[in-house]
């Protein structure tokens, strides 16, 4: 398949409007890359006729297979570290001691296949296991992505052998995980059911969702223009509680937005407080 100026402008037009998604100038080849074995399943001999095929039945499981074949699923367990770590050395005995008797909230946005909220409630057992009695409500992670395969993936919890190999030690993998008969590994019940999968994109409301203490949005924002970014990141100031923390990703700054939120420095690492 190949891929016209016409075609791609009118497809990555498309694409931002589903998914905020900006494809920057002469992708076409990631366009051919990503949608090689959709449009093969399809049976669909150009980029024009898979947009016509769309418009025929739009928000249909066609638009969501390509959105879904063009969102970036890369990921990894405890990326960067150093968040996993200011969350557990710094964000949770802070929080705890402002609202000792409170259940706390964490949202996973863009979750992909779920590494980031598994990796999140590791943290909070091993906090646990260091502060015995502390979390008496508990923690609830919300974890949120747009494409239904990577949250079908999450639900699942199992993971085969090379995902098992990217950012996880042989102590968590013990601890953790469980072998299956498949020869894959299988997420521990206790892990799995602190955390709640939705379906969510980010262009779309966060109501829904309700307060959280803190938000992790890893990542994601560098795929958006810069306007969604900032509406993106204003209205998840809506979403956590006063004095609530984001994390960005360790490419991402916060700009333009010193009436919502404060950089806070962590060494390593930065993270952003509301106001």
């Amino acid at each position: 398949m190949s891929v016209s100026q016409a075609e791609f402008n009118v497809f990555r037009q498309f694409l931002e409007e589903k998914s905020g998604i900006v494809l920057g100038d002469n992708k076409q080849y990631l366009v051919i890359s990503r949608l090689k074995k959709l449009q093969q399943e399809q049976g669909v001999k150009s980029l024009t006729e898979l947009m016509l095929r769309i418009q025929a039945q739009p928000r249909g499981l066609l638009q969501e297979q390509v959105v879904d074949a063009m969102t970036t699923n890369e990921t990894l367990w405890f990326r960067d570290a150093y968040p996993f770590t200011v969350l557990k050395n710094k964000v949770l005995p802070e929080l705890l001691k402002k609202h000792p008797n409170q259940r706390l909230r964490i949202w996973s946005a863009a979750c992909s296949s779920g590494q980031e909220p598994y990796s999140l409630s590791m943290t909070i057992d091993e906090y646990e296991r260091s502060n015995l009695g502390q979390l008496r409500a508990g923690v609830q992670i919300v974890a949120t992505d747009l494409s239904p395969t990577m949250l079908q993936a999450c639900k699942e919890g199992e993971y085969d052998g090379l995902a098992m190999a990217r950012g996880l030690s042989d102590e968590r993998l013990q601890r953790y995980f469980d072998k299956t008969v498949k020869g894959r590994w299988a997420i521990k019940a206790a892990i799995k059911s602190r955390v709640e999968f939705r379906s969510l994109n980010l262009l779309d409301s966060y109501v829904m969702l309700g307060k959280f203490d803190v938000v992790f949005c890893r990542n994601v924002l560098i795929y958006f223009s810069a306007e969604a970014k900032k509406d993106i990141l204003t209205r998840i100031h809506a979403t956590l509680k006063p004095g609530g923390y984001l994390f960005l990703g360790a490419s991402e700054a916060l700009n333009n937005l010193p009436e919502l939120y404060c950089m806070v420095q962590c060494s390593p690492g930065i993270i952003y407080q509301a106001l």
